[in-house]
């Protein structure tokens, strides 16, 4: 699990293939901040512009580390193949503090920018989600976009599927990869998790016969 508070910016080094063919993945390297690498063990899981990995070499002296995406995971997500800076999030610890909203890393869409413009001290950001993505955002819900944790401003349902509206602080473009985006660019985006439950709980019928019921623990 994550918070979407970015911990680090990283960039991809290189992507190699792990095959010659489209079935096969790559692996990527990925430069790190210093010290980034002083808590992570191999097998750990960090979040790479959102979508979560996990940790297959580290090499801090170099402040390098690589991890294995199959893929699947390649043309569910963007901008994980490409150089140029990404966002780096460490799992969350039991301890630590909760300054996001719960997330997964596992990204549910991609989107595409179609503004992003400073608007007094801080930026104006809209973006088009996909039309299965629509009906889990709301008004002053949050969504992670490339693994940032974000308050949604606005929405609108357009053809094509949902605008969104966000603001930006400055620090949040300061301190993370969102402040390269332009109009066009293709973003990961991964919905609250609390909505996956409550659409389940609204679509599962309680008369199916394969409905259990809720029985509480009397302990």
């Amino acid at each position: 699990m994550f918070t979407g508070i970015i911990t680090g910016l990283g960039c991809i080094v290189t992507a190699q293939a792990l095959g010659s063919s489209s079935t096969h993945g790559k692996r990527l390297t990925i430069a790190c901040p210093p010290a980034f690498l002083d808590d992570v063990s191999l097998g750990d899981s960090i979040a790479l512009n959102g979508a979560c990995m996990t940790v297959t070499t580290r090499d801090a002296a170099q402040q390098q580390f690589t991890v294995d995406i199959s893929a699947e995971s390649l043309d569910k997500t963007a901008g994980l193949t490409q150089n140029g800076t990404i966002n780096l999030e460490k799992a969350l610890r039991a301890n630590d503090r909760l300054g996001g909203h719960l997330v997964s890393g596992h990204v549910d869409g991609v989107g595409q920018v179609t503004y992003f413009e400073q608007v007094g001290e801080s930026w104006a950001l809209r973006l088009l989600a996909p039309p299965t993505l629509a009906k889990y955002l709301a008004y002053k819900g949050s969504l992670t976009v490339n693994g940032v944790s974000l308050t949604v401003n606005r929405i609108q349902d357009v053809e094509g599927g949902c605008e969104v509206s966000i603001n930006l602080i400055p620090h949040t473009v300061q301190n993370t990869a969102l402040g390269a985006l332009t109009a066009g660019s293709s973003v990961n985006l991964e919905i609250d998790l609390i909505a996956r439950y409550v659409e389940r709980m609204l679509t599962t019928d309680p008369q199916s016969p394969n409905a259990q019921p809720f029985t509480p623990n009397t302990y």
